[in-house]
């Protein structure tokens, strides 16, 4: 890299990174250098610095990453990470303090205010109040939540850990699914549920209940193979009952808890689907299931309808929202 002056920003789940450089006076959505790397290869934030930029480490204006975990004191540590990220280790590399440490769905909900129409899935259109709440939920390895506020004429993003908050069954077969969990683990969040794993879990508990039978074929694929993508492939494909109705329940408590998460915050914005299942299982999400459960809320389902709901097609979403986070650190406001 030259020695011009750039954002760093960097998105750090618990297989990959994704790290880029970006211009502060250009745009935030095209990238003058990235690159990703094995989380396991790496040494921390300082390392994965070091690789993007080499001797550059002087030209790095402000820089942000988004992690896969709480942060707190600017410090996280993150589950299947062997080591904790700490913002201070930048300071130290970079010598300055313009360095921030988010986690990573308040990373997306950055990422939510730089994307395009054609970065995001319209699930229902609804009719969004300007300058309404945002909330940002996102279903992959686990369960991510945010909220995005807007106060004098921007938005603000607020973290949370509302994935682990308690699974809440809404018809008398998740209440059945409820038992079943709480037989096998005790208290059961909705990220138990509504993650991959948690797909691989309802697809267990429709097969261990004697509801659907696992064909043969099946069973050898899932041990083989990534369960989570298999049972969904199988569903979207219409190629076994069992993953259909598995896929189809998991959607519902996705649509549940998304209109969960809009009442809590009041998103009169919009709710946005990120991570990485909401895109692979788009035509189920489209299908009915997903918005009915989102907008039966009882004496506010007609509130409910008038909420916008995206699903976020840009991969790199997060990493756009840790550079808009960098910018900020550059350019303070308000």
């Amino acid at each position: 890299m030259s020695g011009k002056p750039c954002l760093l920003a960097g998105d750090v789940g618990g297989t990959k990174v994704n790290v880029a450089c970006f211009d502060p006076d250009g745009d935030l959505l095209t990238p003058l250098a990235e690159a990703s790397y094995a989380t396991a290869d790496v040494a921390g934030l300082a390392d994965i610095a070091r690789r993007l930029v080499g001797d550059a480490v002087g030209s790095v204006a402000a820089a942000c990453f988004g992690v896969a975990g709480a942060v707190i004191d600017r410090r996280a540590q993150m589950v299947n990470v062997p080591w904790p990220a700490d913002a201070r280790d930048l300071e130290r590399l970079f010598g300055h303090d313009r360095v921030d440490l988010i986690n990573d769905l308040v990373a997306l909900a950055y990422g939510v205010l730089t994307l395009r129409p054609r970065d995001l899935a319209v699930l229902h259109a609804g009719d969004p109040l300007p300058g309404g709440n945002k909330a940002v939920i996102a279903a992959g390895t686990g369960l991510g939540e945010s909220m995005l506020f807007h106060h004098a004429g921007r938005y603000y993003p607020s973290p949370s850990e509302g994935g682990h908050a308690d699974f809440s069954p809404n018809c008398d077969e998740e209440i059945d699914l409820l038992r079943y969990m709480m037989d096998r683990i005790g208290r059961t969040s909705t990220e138990r549920l509504l993650s991959g794993p948690g797909l691989v879990r309802i697809h267990e508990f429709l097969r261990d209940t004697g509801r659907e039978e696992e064909p043969d074929w099946l069973a050898e694929r899932l041990r083989r193979g990534d369960a989570s993508a298999e049972i969904s492939q199988a569903a979207l494909e219409r190629r076994a009952p069992i993953c259909e109705r598995a896929l189809d329940l998991f959607v519902r408590i996705y649509g549940a808890e998304a209109g969960d998460l809009a009442l809590t915050v009041l998103a009169t914005g919009g709710v946005y689907l990120g991570g990485g299942i909401a895109p692979k299982i788009l035509p189920r999400l489209r299908e009915g299931p997903f918005m009915e459960a989102f907008h039966h809320k009882g004496r506010l389902s007609e509130m409910m309808a008038r909420i916008p709901v995206h699903v976020v097609l840009e991969p790199r979403a997060p990493l756009f929202g840790a550079a808009w986070r960098a910018r900020e650190l550059l350019r303070p406001v308000g």
